[in-house]
């Protein structure tokens, strides 16, 4: 088994036990549920963007800062809300992530104009911030062992499939036209559901927190958030609109505010104190070596996801249900690998993470070769084989990631280990939609590659980048 540097003594001793309870079956499945949601609704919106913009008359920036805006708020706040939970209770945390979460997925779906609609989409997800950090602190105080791992590999299949869900729950709900309410029922279908994991979580979620909880770290809570606006803001709404003056300021920006986190979080360490984001928690090599593979992958997740989508409703025009659909047969076979993984990683261990980077990077060829030579008649059926080899490979993948990422944690840095990790998802789900979503948008128009072109270069450059998270994985500590 590979050796891991842990966190110093002093620092585990800084923050003592934690108070915890077991948790059940029954518990599991909520807290699951309540980190669906937020991932469900980080992707719901992709295929009802048309719509929307018909209903409410958006301009091309707004649509975007309707995805955004979600995603930079969820992004900038899930460290902090880690730390939150740590401090004054994981479930309380849950509940009130969950009910505001609810309430402003309520907002969203009565918006009446675009403006409205971007305020309560930031809201939802400064709310999903509060509430998905929870989730992983919840797992690794209330279990242990051989269950703490199968409950983490759940976790781990749940972000996929929920990422999957939005798409198909999105375009069934779109073209359905549920009550003559057009997209707004991709929100008002939170509330119902919401409701019900509340009286769930009442009952089934147990309490804990740290019995020494860390303080809040305000200065390294500040410089987060510049750090993330200053990346994420400008490369998600810079092309939109035509990269004015402000959006090359914060990328300027951007360095320096990011120099000045670290800087702040060293120091803070060294005094005694009690950092954001512990430096101690990144030597760790499960977290170090973890954090290496996570960028990569869920960047080519996060554009694979935006990109397949745009394709099969403008390129091949199937519409919203067919291109919820045509992701059917990645779902399935993404579902059906998680759940067999982690008797796989108690087996094989780390060379799950490359065995799966290597099965991505098959399917995602064999689709860019699907689509060189069936163009434009491809239909469901020709796409199904690459789609269940990108969900065997992201099944085998994803979920054994999240075990290593958080094999090394100690239990009472559940929720900053937990914060960490997800922030990392959500950054480079939002680069990769950024960068490649342009990509892809620059070459697709008429005059350049049209679509069929650029779905090929872009799905080129994901398998590169499946490839290299092969060859990284290679370097991971055994979550065994």
């Amino acid at each position: 088994m590979t050796t891991t540097t842990t966190a110093p003594a002093s620092a585990i001793a800084a923050v003592g036990t934690p108070e915890r309870t077991g948790l059940s079956s029954a518990g599991l499945i909520t807290v699951l549920l309540g980190a669906a949601l937020p991932i469900i609704d980080f992707f719901i919106v992709n295929v009802a963007l048309p719509t929307i913009d018909a209903d409410l008359h958006a301009s091309t920036a707004t649509l975007e800062l309707v995805v955004a805006g979600y995603g930079i708020a969820y992004a900038v706040l899930l460290v902090l809300g880690g730390r939150l939970g740590d401090t004054f209770g994981r479930r309380r945390l849950f509940l009130l992530g969950l009910t505001l979460f609810t309430l402003t997925s309520l907002a969203c779906g009565v918006a009446p104009d675009a403006a409205t609609l971007v305020i309560a989409r930031i809201a939802q997800g400064a709310a999903s911030a509060l509430l998905l950090p929870q989730v992983l602190s919840i797992i690794q105080a209330g279990t242990s062992g051989e269950r703490r791992s199968r409950a983490i590999g759940m976790f781990g299949a749940t972000g996929g499939i929920a990422t999957v869900i939005g798409q198909l729950l999105g375009g069934a709900l779109v073209a359905a036209n549920v009550w003559d309410l057009s997209w707004r029922p991709i929100f008002l279908v939170n509330v119902p559901i919401g409701i019900v994991g509340l009286l769930l979580a009442r009952r089934t979620v147990p309490d804990s927190r740290a019995s020494n909880p860390l303080g809040v770290d305000r200065w390294g809570t500040v410089l987060l958030a510049v750090s993330l606006l200053s990346l994420l803001l400008p490369i998600m709404e810079g092309r939109a609109l035509g990269w004015p003056w402000w959006s090359i300021a914060l990328l300027v920006v951007f360095p320096f505010a990011a120099y000045g986190f670290a800087r702040t979080e060293r120091k803070l360490e060294a005094a005694g104190g009690t950092p954001l984001l512990p430096p101690a928690l990144l030597r760790t090599a499960s977290v170090r070596h973890g954090l290496t593979v996570a960028v990569p992958f869920f960047c080519a997740f996060g554009s694979f996801m935006f990109v397949y989508a745009v394709t099969l409703q403008n390129g091949l025009h199937l519409g919203p249900l067919g291109a919820g659909l045509a992701l059917t047969p990645m779902a399935v076979a993404y579902f059906t690998t998680s759940l067999v993984s982690s008797r796989l990683v108690a087996r094989f261990g780390r060379k799950i993470v490359p065995i799966g980077g290597l099965i991505l990077t098959v399917g995602l060829l064999v689709l860019a070769g699907t689509a060189l030579l069936d163009w434009p008649g491809l239909s469901i059926w020709q796409l199904a084989p690459a789609m269940v080899l990108i969900g065997v490979g992201n099944g085998l993948a994803m979920s054994t990631l999240f075990r290593v990422v958080l094999s090394r944690v100690p239990a009472d840095l559940a929720g900053v280990g937990g914060g960490v990790l997800t922030t990392t998802q959500q950054t480079s789900l939002a680069l990769g939609v950024a960068v490649l979503g342009s990509l892809f948008a620059s070459l697709s128009v008429p005059g350049a590659m049209g679509y069929q072109g650029a779905f090929v270069l872009v799905i080129g450059i994901l398998a590169a980048l499946a490839l290299l998270v092969s060859g990284l994985a290679r370097a991971l500590p055994d979550p065994r």
